[in-house]
């Protein structure tokens, strides 16, 4: 009997194990998937703690949130789109250096009425600065950038210097 339960106990941990690798590798999976899609929101950079001011309710809202994107590269172009929801044009800031797009910017909390309770909340507010690697140098002096329905696009011609260039949105 002793035996029996040893033999069962060794079978029950393989099992546990084989679970946690599973479960392990479907981790890894999806943190390969997202890349850097997955951005840390944090303290206003406007000075300005919106969770504070809002008496301490919205301290706990997420500091982690997903600006999913795609690259796309045409014959002459590449072309980076980036979801940023709830955002004005005005907050985001594009500068490109060498093959490096760098995307930053501020979302802002903005509620409707004060005297209210969430009961679920799951997007993030605050500074966030995400880094995307593109294919090859740019044109930085013909990037174009443009927002629109919570998607920013960004058109850069390929074939570019290298040099460091902000890019205004319009």
């Amino acid at each position: 009997m002793l035996n029996s339960l040893k033999q069962t106990s060794k079978n029950i941990g393989r099992e546990i194990s084989r679970a946690w690798e599973s479960l392990s590798e479907g981790w890894r999976e999806l943190l390969s998937r997202s890349g850097d899609a997955l951005t840390h929101f944090g303290r206003h950079k406007s000075g300005k703690d919106e969770a504070k001011n809002e008496g301490g309710a919205l301290a706990i809202f997420p500091h982690w949130s997903l600006l999913a994107g795609e690259v796309e590269e045409t014959t002459t172009d590449i072309v980076v789109r980036v979801e940023v929801p709830g955002m004005d044009k005005e907050d985001c800031r594009i500068t490109i250096e060498g093959n490096v797009l760098h995307l930053s910017g501020e979302k802002h909390l903005e509620r409707e009425t004060h005297d209210s309770t969430y009961h679920v909340m799951e997007r993030a507010y605050g500074a966030f600065e995400r880094d995307i690697a593109l294919p090859q140098n740019v044109n930085v002096d013909k990037a174009e950038a443009h927002y629109k329905n919570g998607v920013l696009t960004v058109r850069l011609p390929k074939e570019g210097s290298g040099k460091a260039k902000s890019i205004p949105v319009s």
